[in-house]
């Protein structure tokens, strides 16, 4: 028999993770057809799509509880002249139980774990986004949340460097 803590957890092993999505919701959504307003034939059109994304998480005043939002910037430009076709803008946050996650793991958990399960949800709603806003459906390929995670931390470390040491 294995002797356990006051946690109910044994000596020497790492609490369970424990990762509940308490809600998710839209903050913020946008949908602009730039075609339909300019009134250009759809045989003039070649599109080219950029997806940009951007993460925030924040700790709730409640006890193990994590509010993260995940930014979606979808833009559709011709690829003859650049113009723009359509521009979806998407917020969408999660509220998240996290227990057992150590300290110095859990920025990258809520950056890279919480948005993982917030994206299938993300994908549908762009989806339905561009084919109500009169164009096909978009469905945006899987989003390497270790990368963009990685990047970002790249970036940061690489603004916090003097100037002095960026050049060399």
């Amino acid at each position: 028999m294995s002797e356990e803590t006051n946690t109910g957890v044994p000596n020497g092993a790492q609490p369970a993770v424990r990762m509940q999505i308490l809600t998710q919701y839209i903050r913020d959504l946008s949908f602009e057809n730039a075609v339909a307003q300019k009134g250009l034939p759809s045989g003039e059109v070649q599109p080219e799509i950029a997806v940009q994304v951007s993460l925030d998480a924040r700790k709730r005043q409640v006890e193990n509880q994590y509010e993260v939002v995940c930014k979606f910037r979808v833009q559709s430009t011709n690829s003859k002249d650049k113009s723009p076709i359509f521009l979806c803008e998407l917020d969408y946050g999660g509220i998240f139980h996290v227990e057992g996650v150590p300290e110095d793991q859990l920025h990258p958990f809520l950056m890279i774990e919480c948005p993982r399960m917030l994206f299938p949800y993300v994908r549908r709603i762009i989806s339905d986004m561009t084919r109500d806003g009169g164009f096909p459906p978009f469905n945006m390929d899987p989003v390497d949340f270790v990368a963009l995670y990685r990047q970002e931390i790249a970036r940061r470390v690489q603004a916090e460097r003097p100037a002095d040491q960026q050049l060399s």
